[in-house]
């Protein structure tokens, strides 16, 4: 699973390659879902260690192995994300002074560079799991730290703007945006990094007892949302226009996915949104349209998840770059969806169908719909397994047949 990564030049790194650290992140936040929706926590809206400790004193077996396992998972995928992440920070400073960079920031691909922010944005959201889940005592000082969360993803905010200006200020003013080459979605790249951006704004919105905070973090968040609907609203266009013409890239074909975890991004950041102003603002947002939400975005995913099936089952992508023995750095895209559903799949079972009564918690029909999250989450841990045998096992097998 950890494997002594390349420390010099390596040729076929690419920006996407931020979708393994990317990854990973996602799956140590799906392991807290675990505690988010199984563990009583009355005295705050997000589980804290205390309650943890609590629930393994005093409930019962099945919720103690969740504890268990869902300390176990953080724990081991927040290293995972860690040490992927530093691996391209480090891959991506090199590559700034390589001529293929230069080649990029003047082609359809420079929106890859934004996978960088995106990546570093779950960073600050894995940051805050793995306080809430093993430090004691933080949320007695959680009030200091909203402010330094949110001046943190207003930077990486800054990043992810300071590029699409570039992008987007070379394309609309010089031309020389290839729409032939357009035929994927990974044009929604910058989409799913304002997504993201926006997701990590919302939470004091959700969590902070001070008005001001919550404040700002509703119009930050909103700022980078409405950021993801434009781009993602036109590059889907663009995007499905190209493919309608000239057919999926077939080494590309995963991005047709990538809508999967914009929609669980934004639809936690209203869910979020609408909870700051219904305790903050006495809206009366919330209720029916909550669950209305839920139901069209589960849907989208839904829809774009079998439309990206068929695509990549007629290409026959698994069978080359997942089990076969082929690479490409975009097949980390399929790791973001599986991730995405699984998030998705909780706050549909535990936020729509149990929040609104149509399900009681810990039911027969509960489980029986939390285990095809939990079994999606386990196709996604050996996906993401599997991925980093076959791109980094190489690393570790050329160290070890070095000649002494």
């Amino acid at each position: 699973m950890f494997y002594r990564l390349s420390r010099g030049d390596d040729a076929s790194w690419a920006p996407t390659y931020f979708l393994a650290a990317l990854g990973a992140g996602g799956l140590a936040v799906s392991f807290f879902m675990w505690l988010m929706f199984w563990l009583p926590h009355p005295g705050a809206p997000v589980p804290l260690f205390g309650d943890a400790l609590s629930a393994l004193v005093g409930e019962g077996l099945l919720i103690k192995l969740a504890v268990v396992g869902a300390w176990v998972g953080i724990a081991m995928f927040s290293v995972l994300h860690i040490h992927l992440l530093v691996w391209n920070l480090r891959q991506y400073a090199r590559f700034r002074s390589t001529a293929d960079y230069r080649e990029l920031r003047n082609s359809n691909s420079e929106t890859q560079l934004l996978a960088g922010p995106l990546t570093v944005a779950m960073s600050i959201n894995v940051g805050f799991v793995v306080g809430l889940t093993f430090v004691p005592g933080l949320w007695s000082v959680v009030e200091w730290l909203f402010p330094l969360a949110l001046l943190a993803f207003v930077l990486v905010g800054y990043w992810a703007l300071a590029l699409l200006r570039d992008f987007w200020g070379r394309v609309l003013v010089g031309g020389g945006f290839d729409c032939v080459r357009n035929n994927n979605l990974g044009q929604l790249m910058p989409a799913f990094a304002s997504a993201m951006i926006a997701v990590g704004l919302a939470a004091p919105a959700a969590m902070s007892q001070n008005t001001v905070t919550v404040a700002f973090s509703l119009v930050l968040s909103s700022f980078f949302m409405v950021l993801a609907f434009i781009i993602g609203g036109i590059q889907i266009v663009l995007g499905f226009r190209a493919m309608l013409e000239q057919g999926a890239d077939p080494s590309t074909a995963p991005s047709l996915w990538i809508v999967v975890p914009i929609l669980t991004t934004l639809s936690i950041t209203l869910l979020r949104q609408t909870h700051g102003l219904h305790g903050h603002f006495e809206s009366g947002a919330g209720g029916v349209e909550a669950m209305t939400m839920l139901i069209i975005f589960l849907c989208a995913q839904l829809v774009f998840g079998l439309l990206g099936w068929v695509v990549l089952s007629r290409y026959g992508y698994f069978s080359r770059f997942v089990t076969g023995p082929e690479k490409s750095a975009g097949a980390y895209a399929l790791v973001c969806p599986g991730v995405a559903l699984t998030v998705m799949l909780h706050f549909f079972i535990n936020v729509g169908l149990v929040g609104f009564g149509v399900l009681d918690r810990f039911s027969t029909g509960y489980w029986a719909l939390t285990i095809i999250a939990l079994g999606l989450q386990g196709v996604t841990i050996w996906l993401v397994l599997r991925l980093n045998r076959l791109h980094f096992g190489d690393f570790e097998r050329d160290r070890t047949e070095e000649p002494l």
